[in-house]
């Protein structure tokens, strides 16, 4: 059955929502931005230290609407045909494709910044267009298809590659991630057998995932007012002399979807300038790059761009 109107379509995604939060101890924040990627369209960027549950939550977002879920571990060694996969040519001829873990529909990639830069390559076809090149021969890979990469912070910096601006730009939303608080932590520690016995139901279909994505381009308004906040914001930025990279045109598009996600996740078919005002940051952070002569924090740049630019009246 299609989905057919924004309270359905809430519905639907505020049941993964609670689905999900069952086996996640905090982490509100982060699902909402992965869950409103995830329906838009995109891929994240999960920059945190390891050990402080990635992996469950990304596992747990793909189980609860019957996805596949796969792993990849970023390395040194870790070659192109590692994530897409490779044919086996047999005798007489022909060949049988051995499936990489890029195959699912939510991929988590994890250290993604200890990968080389010929093996990040290889992620740029799929993030972008949905498919991978093996030997000539393009696979489309499965839908809904999402690529949650983890990096590790600059301060663990051994054994890190810089990740090319190429690909940093195909990922919608870049979160950061910490450890829980103590009080999260008691709450693990009490939840954690029901945690690791219980199975996580599926409430929901690939399908319907993908019924989202294509529900929110044609019902969720965007009105001028805020698109032209959206521009506003994007080109104080571009203006700032300390800047060197400004945002691309793909982010100004990727805010726009997503904020059209987080507009249905609370309720409404329309984007207000709070949408806005609440991913600007996600979105654009991992895109801006500075002069190297000149020590100025992302972060305050963004910050000044948010409150100096004129916010739009309901």
């Amino acid at each position: 059955m299609i989905i057919m109107d924004v309270d359905e379509a809430h519905r639907l995604i505020g049941t993964i929502f609670e689905n999900v939060r069952k086996f996640i101890v905090g982490k509100e924040k982060e699902l909402t931005l992965i869950l409103a990627t995830l329906v838009s369209g995109g891929h994240v960027l999960v920059e945190g230290p390891p050990g402080v549950g990635k992996t469950v939550l990304s596992k747990t977002i793909a189980q609860s609407f019957g996805g596949v879920f796969k792993r990849i571990q970023g390395n040194p060694d870790i070659l192109p045909s590692d994530i897409t996969g490779f044919h086996i040519h047999s005798l007489d001829g022909t060949a049988r494709l051995v499936k990489g873990p890029i195959f699912a529909n939510i991929v988590l990639f994890d250290e993604l910044n200890r990968t080389p830069s010929r093996s990040q390559s290889a992620l740029l076809e799929a993030l972008q267009e949905r498919h991978v090149t093996i030997d000539g021969i393009t696979y489309e890979l499965p839908r809904p298809f999402m690529v949650i990469a983890t990096e590790l912070p600059e301060t663990y910096g051994v054994g890190t590659f810089p990740l090319a601006l190429t690909l940093i730009d195909r990922f919608t939303l870049r979160i950061p991630t910490s450890f829980s608080t103590p009080d999260e932590e008691f709450e693990i520690l009490d939840r954690i057998d029901y945690i690791e016995t219980s199975n996580v139901k599926a409430v929901s279909t690939p399908e319907k995932i993908e019924e989202l994505e294509i529900f929110l381009r044609k019902n969720i308004y965007v009105s001028k007012r805020v698109r032209k906040y959206i521009i506003d914001l994007v080109n104080y930025i571009r203006s700032n002399e300390d800047v060197i990279l400004g945002i691309s045109h793909r982010a100004v598009i990727s805010l726009l979807k997503v904020s059209r996600a987080l507009a249905l996740i609370e309720g409404r078919n329309y984007v207000i300038p709070d949408d806005i005002k609440k991913l600007f940051k996600p979105v654009v952070i991992h895109r801006i790059i500075t002069r190297p002569s000149v020590e100025v924090d992302v972060e305050e740049i963004i910050d000044e761009a948010l409150n100096n630019v004129e916010v739009p009246k309901q």
